[in-house]
């Protein structure tokens, strides 16, 4: 295979395989001082710890920014809208950026782990059509499972070996990569509330929520799950047919809500691109992601199932 070096003048997405910290010291501190002296400016999105090694290593560039990814990224949902927001502010057409990003780590929880496969994947949708943007995305042989790794090939159309990157033969490819998930979700539990609504009981349905969350939540979160959920049934409403069915429980310290209808959501990104100020509508999605702690949505048959967890002390949103 060939190996690519330097600045691309095409989205990059490379996968980083190293092993323990000091592998990750090593080929973190390569990439992004290389971006530095290049004059480029570099996001690095990992844990806390890291930062701290990686800064140090550095000497606290101040072209280097930094983001605590069990911040950013509780909720992989998030984190497409950061590294938009560092691309629009920071790059153009003319001025190579580069990133790091590390959202998979062994302690997530299962299906935070499906959630953020999901979203590398997605990665590829979002930056496109976006140029000279260099994105790293750093797997720890050491401690993540043989699966895992397997996954990240198949999301990333590169992978990083020393000063270079070389094509991904495992990649999937980006139409793939927008496709509808259809992989089921674990069934509920059956002590589940189970709730039929239209038009006409939403009301009643954000009574249920505010009395369901009340004993475990703070007033806040009561009024986030509130207003998550009324969103959710919302767009059923409007969109999915008319009518719906929501399923709620309860898991440890958080709550966990489906909404099922018969909608088919067309834009793989929906929810995790800023809606436009001049923008009608598309803003629902978008709220629920930054209420959430997870959002999982899936096409099944003639299914559309949005699933979120909810936690009493949610993440910055």
């Amino acid at each position: 295979m060939s190996t690519i070096t330097g600045s691309r003048r095409c989205f990059s997405h490379e996968a980083l395989f190293y092993s323990g910290m000091e592998g990750f010291l090593e080929a973190t501190t390569r990439f992004v001082g290389e971006g530095v002296r290049a004059g480029e400016d570099v996001l690095v999105s990992v844990s806390a710890d890291k930062i701290e090694r990686l800064r140090s290593a550095l000497n606290d560039d101040d072209r280097v920014q930094f983001l605590d990814i069990s911040v950013v990224g509780r909720n992989p949902g998030r984190i497409i809208p950061a590294w938009k927001e560092f691309v629009a502010y920071r790059g153009d057409a003319d001025r190579p950026v580069r990133g790091v990003g590390e959202p998979i780590w062994p302690e997530r929880r299962s299906d935070e782990l499906v959630e953020s496969q999901h979203h590398e994947s997605l990665l590829n949708v979002a930056f496109a059509q976006t140029p000279r943007f260099r994105l790293l995305c750093p797997y720890d042989v050491a401690t993540l499972r043989a699966d895992v790794i397997v996954e990240a090939k198949r999301s990333h159309p590169y992978v990083l070996q020393g000063e270079g990157c070389v094509p991904c033969a495992e990649f999937r490819g980006v139409s793939a990569c927008a496709a509808p998930r259809r992989d089921a979700l674990p069934p509920a539990p059956a002590s589940a509330t189970e709730i039929s609504f239209t038009a006409a009981g939403l009301p009643d349905l954000r009574d249920v929520i505010t009395s369901l969350t009340s004993e475990s939540f703070p007033p806040e979160r009561v009024a986030d799950a509130r207003l998550a959920i009324s969103e959710l049934c919302g767009n059923t409403v409007r969109h999915g047919g008319g009518q719906g069915t929501l399923r709620a429980w309860q898991e440890g310290s958080s709550w966990v809500f489906e909404v099922t209808d018969k909608g088919v959501i067309g834009d793989p990104l929906a929810g995790r691109i800023p809606p436009r100020a001049d923008q009608v509508g598309g803003f629902g999605l978008w709220l629920v992601h930054r209420l959430c702690d997870l959002v999982q949505q899936r096409q099944l048959d003639s299914r559309n199932v949005t699933r979120v967890r909810i936690a009493a002390h949610g993440s910055q949103r």
